[in-house]
């Protein structure tokens, strides 16, 4: 008699947003990967929460601890998903707990080098990094694809990053954080642009190049794809969670 095989159980999708966002920056796209029969919590990290009285003293041990916390809440496997600046606590989380993350999917994106910080001179006495105005905004990241409701909206929700993790050097030492299969959705860089720099030891990207198991989506659009393509965007991190043989 032989045994049928079993369907393994779909992973639980971890949706962290990046910088001045909560979990409300991931609505569109939770709403499409639930509808899809997937299963997706969306976070507030730490220092995002506009009711915390500390907000502007958490640290980047802070949100990567809180990451942490939910994952070993979790019974199953997890699926990381990073958007842009979720790449410091994020990349702090595949180096505590590698095994427990069955892929880590970068949203325009990528993991963070030893050392490195988002504003490593940001003066102490910066407390906090408001959203920028968005013409600075978009000299910095693409705003493609976002209309003026989408830009409101944005502007009235978003939450000052705490000066103490802009301004962390991440500490990194576990080698097997490069051993976590990673999806890069690259969306304001076309794939081919990435491994180029990539190749090239580009500080944003060299750490690219030292995955051992890395494979890469064109989603074209700009930096804030759960808004311009959230069902794109879903599809995208849906594909890239399915079980590999």
């Amino acid at each position: 008699m032989t045994s049928t095989p079993q369907n393994p159980s779909p992973a639980t999708m971890i949706l962290v947003p990046g910088y001045w966002l909560g979990a409300w920056a991931w609505d569109e796209v939770r709403q499409h990967l639930t509808a899809a029969g997937a299963r997706a919590i969306a976070l507030t990290l730490p220092g995002l929460d506009v009711q915390d009285p500390q907000r502007a003293t958490r640290t980047l041990d802070d949100q990567a601890a809180a990451i942490q916390d939910v994952i070993d809440s979790i019974d199953g496997e997890v699926v990381l998903v990073g958007h842009s600046g979720a790449n410091g606590p994020v990349s702090l989380v595949l180096d505590r707990i590698p095994n427990r993350v069955r892929r880590v999917v970068w949203i325009d994106s990528g993991p963070m080098p030893p050392g490195g910080a988002f504003a490593p001179d940001l003066p102490e006495a910066v407390e906090e990094l408001p959203l920028p105005e968005f013409d600075v905004l978009g000299r910095q990241a693409s705003l493609e694809g976002l209309d003026i409701d989408h830009l409101d909206r944005f502007r009235e929700k978003a939450v000052a990053e705490p000066g103490p993790v802009a301004r962390a050097r991440i500490e990194l030492s576990n080698d097997a954080r490069r051993s976590v299969p990673t999806t890069l959705v690259c969306c304001s860089l076309p794939s081919a642009q990435v491994q180029e720099l990539a190749a090239a030891g580009h500080p944003m990207f060299a750490e690219v190049d030292r995955l051992e198991h890395v494979e890469l989506i064109d989603l074209p659009t700009g930096h804030w794809p759960m808004w311009s393509r959230p069902e794109a965007l879903a599809e995208a991190i849906h594909h890239a969670a399915r079980p590999r043989p």
